[in-house]
C-alpha cells in the first residue's frame, strides 16, 4: 500500500506538519511496540523510515492506493528504480465521494467465474452422456 503519514515536526518552538508518503514495506510487533516502515524516492535516493504505531507526533495517516504484491515483505524493492518500482494497483480501489470513502469490490467478476464454472462443468456433464449413448448404441 501506498500511504501518507502527516507527522508534527517541532522546530524551535513552533511546530509544523510534515508529509511523509510512500510504500509500507513491512508491519512488525504488536500492540504498543507495533512499529512500520514505510519507503519512498527522495531524488532518486530511496529514503526509509521507521514510525511507530503508537506515536502522538503522528497527525493522521492516509491510504492514497492499494497495491498488489506476492510477497509478505517486499523488501525486493530496495533494489529497484524508475518504472519498475510501481506496483500493481489492486482491483479493489476505495473512492473518497462527498467526504465518504466508499469500497467498490470486485462482485462482479466472481459471478462472472462463477457461471463460467457452471457452464464449463454442465459442458463436460453433457460431454459424457453423449460418450455414454454412443457407448450404450
Amino acid at each position: 500500500d501506498t500511504i501518507r503519514v502527516h507527522i508534527k515536526i517541532k522546530e524551535g518552538e513552533k511546530e509544523r506538519v510534515q508529509v511523509f508518503q510512500g510504500i509500507v514495506i513491512t508491519k512488525s510487533g504488536g500492540g504498543n511496540t507495533a512499529s512500520f516502515i514505510v519507503r519512498k524516492m527522495s531524488f532518486g535516493i530511496g529514503v526509509e523510515r521507521i514510525f511507530p504505531m503508537q506515536c502522538s507526533s503522528i497527525e493522521k495517516i492516509e491510504v492514497v492506493e492499494q497495491g498488489k504484491v506476492r510477497r509478505a515483505r517486499p523488501f525486493y524493492i530496495r533494489a529497484l528504480k524508475g518504472k519498475s518500482l510501481r506496483i500493481q494497483k489492486d482491483e479493489r480501489t476505495r473512492k473518497v465521494v462527498d467526504g465518504d470513502v466508499t469500497e467498490t469490490t470486485t462482485i462482479e467478476k466472481t459471478t462472472a467465474s462463477a457461471s463460467e464454472d457452471v457452464t464449463v462443468e454442465t459442458a463436460s456433464s453433457s460431454s459424457t452422456t453423449e460418450v455414454q449413448t454412443e457407448a450404450n448404441a
